[in-house]
């Protein structure tokens, strides 16, 4: 099991067992990516895929982690990382013709973001890679 390591000018929120697959769930996490927190909330109230909500929740606990835990300045945070992993697999069967069985697979997936205190050499670095 590894220990949580906290390094200083970032917080991270992780939530587990997200009713989504793991390659839905990374569209959404792939476009607040890099981006400051209030531009990443405000693209997710206005995406139109059902986990955008799942993601805003778990982003809106990193910021209130890094207020609250590492005492961080909310108008300087942006999102240096936004990375999903799998989780267990429900499987589930539907009958099929012949007495033959369907198999259905219900995935789970876990989503961790990590925002950081904005720097500026880390800003432009992140804006040249953006462009």
């Amino acid at each position: 099991m590894t220990k949580n390591i906290t390094i200083e000018g970032q917080a991270k929120a992780i939530t587990k067992m997200i009713r989504v697959s793991p390659q839905k769930l990374n569209l959404v996490a792939a476009t607040i990516r890099g981006k400051k927190v209030e531009k990443a909330i405000n693209e997710l109230k206005f995406s139109r895929k059902r986990i955008s909500l799942d993601v805003m929740k778990t982003l809106q606990s990193a910021i209130a982690n890094a207020e609250n835990n590492h005492e961080l300045d909310v108008d300087e945070l942006f999102v240096s990382e936004a990375y999903v992993g799998k989780n267990i697999v429900l499987k589930r069967w539907r009958a099929r013709a012949r007495g033959r069985v369907g198999k259905i697979q219900k995935p789970f997936s876990q989503l961790t973001i990590v925002v950081k205190q904005n720097d500026k050499t880390e800003q432009s670095d992140i804006t040249e890679e953006a462009q």
